[in-house]
């Protein structure tokens, strides 16, 4: 109890200064009482730590005058306060999280290290994210059809409802966008009368396999309820895996499944899509499925032993070595997709590309190696942090 008195006692100075130090006794605390903190995870012996600390300092004071709780800029010691790196999974320096309402954002600062991109970036997050509109034409105009986007109908502004739209908004407002149309009067037929809960739908994008709205039907008034169908939908089972956001994935940890294909075949990716929505939705924290273009990724397949001429092929890159899926025509079969990656978690794929299928006689197959990772070369690059020493993610 003494403690946390101490630090309340001291907390108002504290957060006056431009860049405040977190600790392991700190951090939860003050990215708690902030709706925006920007933090640099950082080390000592780094020398691009080093370099990023001045332009760092120098950016926290444009925002000096800002109103107490709304944004901190904020660092941490990661070789003294490890736990604070590990729970965040900081395995490069210096990394720059921004934490919401204490939650940590879905994607890093990854941009330009500079004052002038380090505080456009900070200005952009405390921008509006919800677009509200009066007129139906207006709304119209703004929808973007190659984004994926939430349209919602509201009575006022003053509900839990809009409030927790509002907040989920904030954490997906890369992915999507989110357009809100106000008043009954304005959008007859499409704003709920009063006294009934507000009407939301998710509008894939012109690029999506099937466009058609899905209207949510849940419970409006709970935000983690709320915030989860927003995930599910903004954020794909399956996503597009390119060179320039290749990076950007390898950072979140999970080995990588992906359907090689050619550009104009939509209906591969549609029958992938499908076996994973059916086989594999528990497994959305465990792998990354992916689609990439097989002509642009002519490396990978040639380590598989593939060409262009064998697409469509579907394989995993566990960051160590890449497993094939030997039949495409195999996903057809119920189970064999989520056989494959349960495999892969096992060790069972890694186990049989050394020794071949488990003995039957006890006769022993010789020792094979599979192929090496190849999105494993993908991850950041060394002229930008200093990459801790890793085996496997």
């Amino acid at each position: 109890m003494l403690r946390w008195l101490t630090l309340l006692l001291l907390l108002p100075a504290f957060l006056n200064a431009d860049v405040v130090s977190l600790t392991s006794q700190n951090f939860e605390q003050v990215i708690q009482s902030n709706e925006l903190v920007f933090v640099n995870f950082y080390a000592d012996w780094c020398r691009f730590s080093q370099m990023l600390k001045p332009i760092f300092l120098e950016a926290s004071n444009n925002f000096k005058n800002s109103v107490p709780g709304k944004i901190v800029w904020a660092s941490v010691d990661a070789d003294k306060n490890n736990d604070v790196a590990t729970k965040y999974h900081v395995n490069k320096y210096p990394t720059l999280k921004l934490f919401r309402n204490g939650e940590v954002t879905k994607k890093e600062y990854r941009s330009s290290r500079s004052v002038e991109a380090l505080t456009a970036y900070i200005n952009k997050q405390m921008e509006m994210t919800v677009q509200k509109f009066t007129e139906k034409n207006a709304l119209q105009a703004a929808h973007n059809p190659e984004k994926n986007s939430f349209i919602g109908y509201f009575n006022d502004e003053n509900s839990i409802e809009f409030k927790n739209l509002m907040n989920v908004a904030l954490f997906y407002r890369e992915e999507c966008e989110f357009l809100v149309g106000i008043g009954e009067s304005n959008f007859p037929g499409e704003v709920p009368p009063a006294g009934q809960p507000p009407k939301l739908v998710f509008q894939p994008s012109n690029k999506a396999i099937d466009p058609a709205q899905v209207p949510f039907s849940g419970d409006f008034g709970t935000y983690e309820y709320l915030k989860q169908w927003v995930a599910d939908k903004c954020v794909p089972l399956v996503r597009e895996i390119t060179f320039q956001n290749a990076e950007e994935l390898t950072e979140e940890g999970l080995p990588f499944m992906i359907l090689f294909k050619t550009a104009d075949d939509k209906v591969s990716e549609k029958v992938f899509t499908d076996a994973i929505v059916r086989e594999l939705p528990d497994q959305r924290k465990a792998i990354n499925c992916l689609v990439g273009d097989g002509t642009l990724f002519k490396h990978p397949l040639s380590h598989l032993g593939k060409s262009e001429a064998d697409l469509p092929v579907i394989a995993i890159d566990s960051f160590r070595h890449m497993y094939l899926f030997k039949n495409f025509e195999d996903i057809h079969v119920p189970g064999k997709l989520r056989e494959f990656v349960l495999d892969l978690h096992s060790g069972k794929l890694h186990r049989e590309f050394h020794h071949g299928p488990d003995p039957v006689t006890g006769n022993q197959a010789p020792d094979t190696e599979p192929p090496p990772s190849t999105f494993e070369k993908l991850k950041p690059a060394s002229s930008r942090y200093t990459i801790l020493d890793k085996t496997e993610l």
